[in-house]
């Protein structure tokens, strides 16, 4: 049986699944319930200065696929409205009861090194094994000069590292904000600052709707409402991509990643893993679905692994990596084909409408003389963009078929149609793009 335990930048963990610093984690019933239903670390929500931050009522919206499922998640919650003296009572003895798990503290403080040299020992004494500096929170706390307004200023980030390194002896992981045009950047600047570790994304600044009767956007604060950070399913391809970033980058690659927003299950957890991450953080789908989903993330995870032959996370972590590459790497002579299995297509057309509306007009409709339809890819005109597959209703009834183009690799660097094409030999690009 597969091994999940791991040693992420020196916090030892029975399994890569931790609590994201949210409500979840914001009390120790809380905490105890969810090592109890299997979760292998915690960030605990995060702490600033007494006096403790006030919330606001209501705090939390949604955006619905079908049948409300919630897509994306919204909220305007602030730090830990809780006194510092008890959260770090309780986080003492949650420790001293789960030794085995890892128990990572979360802090927002103003940029002054002052009010994190008080508080680092503070911290420390509590016997938790790491650190993580919020430098994301997009609302409420930005405007104070903490949260986002830190993650977005490189300069601010290695110089807030830095002072933690230099006030602890313990693991110290920034949270990076996903409202930044370049991600590495602020990952350079983490490192720079010594950092061991980064976790992202944070949440993305979001209204999720509105009340139009009303004319206020969700959630409803009295007769008004605000921005806040959106998670859940919808911001995973946004952190995938980040996480893939710093994971590619020749300056942060080498850079242990905890990789957070929108895993709900053992496979979202898998593909973070294989970009680059060494731990994975949940938050909306356990808001949602309970504690308990860990069970089914830990035995997922595990039977996966096995058929793989991974024995442990490291067998596999970043080893989509190398595969991820810029498009001008690409090869400019693969082609794929759609082909449409008749036995399993339930004549929807839906793939018809799509390709012949807004793309390529490259599936034929014919009707026959019982009035039955059928749906066929014309060939030449197919360009194999995928459209077709994406939208069928049928798992695997249209897949893409790659050709033969008897072509060898060739990148837009090279392509005579690039006006700006750069000859350099295919071997030396390929490496470059396997990287």
């Amino acid at each position: 049986m597969a091994d999940l335990s791991i040693d992420f930048c020196g916090i030892k963990s029975p399994n890569p699944f931790w609590l994201a610093s949210a409500p979840p984690t914001d009390k120790a019933y809380n905490v105890v319930r969810a090592f109890e239903a299997g979760w292998g670390g915690v960030v605990w929500k995060t702490l600033g200065e007494d006096p403790p931050a006030v919330n606001v009522s209501s705090r939390y919206s949604a955006h619905y696929g079908k049948n409300r499922e919630v897509i994306g998640f919204n909220n305007i919650e602030l730090i830990t409205d809780r006194s510092l003296e008890i959260n770090l009572r309780e986080i003492t003895q949650v420790k001293k009861d789960w030794p085995d798990r890892a128990m990572i503290v979360s802090l927002m403080l103003p940029c002054e090194e002052a009010p994190w040299a008080a508080i680092l020992p503070l911290v420390e004494a509590t016997g938790a094994d790491g650190i993580e500096l919020n430098f994301g929170c997009p609302h409420g706390m930005p405007e104070r000069g903490m949260g986002a307004a830190v993650g977005q200023v490189p300069e601010y980030v290695q110089m807030v590292t830095a002072w933690c390194k230099k006030h602890t002896r313990l693991p110290v992981i920034v949270k990076l904000t996903p409202n930044i045009t370049d991600v590495r950047h602020p990952a350079r600047a983490a490192l720079a600052g010594g950092a061991d570790a980064v976790s992202l994304i944070n949440t993305v600044n979001s209204i999720t709707h509105l009340d139009l009767d009303r004319m206020v956007a969700y959630p409803i604060v009295g007769e008004a409402s605000t921005h806040g950070g959106y998670c859940g399913s919808a911001v995973k391809p946004i952190a995938l991509n980040m996480v893939a970033e710093i994971a590619r980058d020749p300056m942060t690659a080498s850079l242990p990643i905890s990789g957070i927003g929108g895993i709900g299950n053992w496979r979202d957890a898998a593909e973070f893993i294989a970009l680059g991450a060494g731990c994975v953080q949940v938050c909306t789908a356990a808001m949602l679905h309970g504690f308990r989903i860990v069970e089914e993330m830990k035995d997922g995870l595990s039977r996966w692994m096995d058929t793989q032959g991974y024995a442990d996370i490291a067998a596999f972590s970043r080893k989509a990596v190398r595969n991820t590459t810029d498009w001008k790497y690409l090869d400019m002579n693969y082609q794929v084909i759609a082909h449409i299995d008749q036995d399993k297509c339930i004549k929807c057309g839906k793939c018809y409408v799509a390709c012949e509306d807004t793309s390529h007009q490259a599936i034929a409709r014919a009707v026959d003389e019982a009035g039955t339809r059928r749906f066929e890819v014309i060939r030449e005109e197919c360009v194999g963009c995928n459209l077709c597959e994406i939208t069928c209703p049928v798992d695997s009834c249209i897949t893409m078929v790659p050709q033969e183009s008897g072509k060898p690799y060739m990148n837009w660097t090279q392509d005579p149609r690039n006006p700006r094409a750069e000859p350099a030999p295919a071997a030396a690009v390929v490496e470059q793009a396997g990287a």
